[in-house]
C-alpha cells in the first residue's frame, strides 16, 4: 500500500521547456554572431561569409523557393546551418569566447531593463493609450453608423 509517488510531468510541458530553451539557445548564438560580425579581428572573408548566409536568406531568388512546402523551408535552414557552422570554424575561438560573453553580459542587461519600473510604467501607459485609441475608434464607428 506504500508505493513511492512519482512526479508525473505532462509530456506537453516537457516538449513547450525544450523548444523555449532551443529558441533561447538561437537568440543567444544569433547575439554572438553579431556581436563576431562587428569584431575587429574577424577576417574579412568570415564577414564576407556571414553577409552571403544572410543575404540568400532574405534574397527573393533561391535555389527552391520557400513557397514550396518543407523543401523550400529545407534549404533555407541548410544555408543558414552550413554558414553558422562555416562562420565558427573561420572566426578565431578567442574572439568567439570574447562574443559569447558579451552576448551573456547584454541578455543580463536587456533582462534588468525589462524589469524596470520605467519598463512597467511605459507598458502600462501603452496599453491604457490602446485601449482609450480602441473605445473612441469603436463609438466613433457606432455613431457613424447609427446616424
Amino acid at each position: 500500500m506504500n508505493e513511492p509517488v512519482c512526479k508525473v510531468v505532462r509530456p506537453e510541458i516537457a516538449v513547450a521547456k525544450r523548444w523555449k530553451h532551443q529558441a533561447q539557445r538561437v537568440h543567444r548564438e544569433a547575439q554572438v554572431f553579431y556581436f563576431a560580425f562587428k569584431h575587429p579581428r574577424v577576417p574579412w572573408y568570415a564577414k564576407l561569409v556571414a553577409v552571403s548566409t544572410a543575404g540568400y536568406l532574405f534574397s527573393p531568388v533561391q535555389l527552391i523557393p520557400s513557397f514550396i512546402p518543407v523543401i523550400g523551408f529545407l534549404d533555407d535552414f541548410l544555408v543558414l546551418f552550413l554558414g553558422a557552422k562555416l562562420f565558427q570554424r573561420i572566426v578565431p575561438p578567442d574572439v568567439l569566447m570574447e562574443c559569447r560573453e558579451l552576448a551573456k553580459a547584454a541578455a543580463l542587461r536587456r533582462k534588468d531593463e525589462i524589469r524596470s519600473p520605467a519598463a512597467i510604467v511605459v507598458s502600462i501607459a501603452v496599453v491604457i493609450l490602446w485601449l482609450l485609441a480602441a473605445i473612441t475608434a469603436s463609438r466613433m464607428m457606432a455613431a457613424y453608423i447609427y446616424h
